[in-house]
């Protein structure tokens, strides 16, 4: 039963700091970021929040550096939101998934088209 309200807990936060970032955060060095995921830990005190974010490697970084300078704010405005009596920790990173799975489509692209029999 603990699992299931693990997964709706992060679920809803999910759902709540893409709005967030979206809309709340007015930092200008936040570029198009997607939150993919989040993992709750079974005591719902931290929460690892996984992002894409569109762009260059630099920008990349300058947008994991301007979201863990604002998790305060992030938090806090999460804690308006979802009512629980102690707001997780956020732990920001990076999903490589996306591109790793691009690697593989390009790759296997690659094959076949070298070996039209396949």
């Amino acid at each position: 039963m603990a699992k299931v309200r693990v997964g709706r807990v992060g679920e809803q936060i999910k759902k709540e700091l893409s709005q967030i970032l979206q809309a709340e955060l007015k930092d200008p060095r936040v570029g198009f970021i997607t939150v993919t995921g989040v993992d709750v830990t079974n005591d719902l005190s931290q929460a690892k929040v996984y992002l894409s974010v569109m762009g260059t490697d630099q920008q990349k970084e300058d947008s994991l550096k301007a979201i863990e300078k604002a998790t305060g704010f992030i938090r806090s405005e999460l804690g308006k939101r979802i009512r629980l009596r102690i707001t997780p920790e956020l732990l920001f990173q990076f999903d490589t998934s996306i591109e790793y799975g691009s690697r593989i489509d390009a790759l296997l692209n690659q094959i076949n088209k070298g070996n039209p029999d396949a």
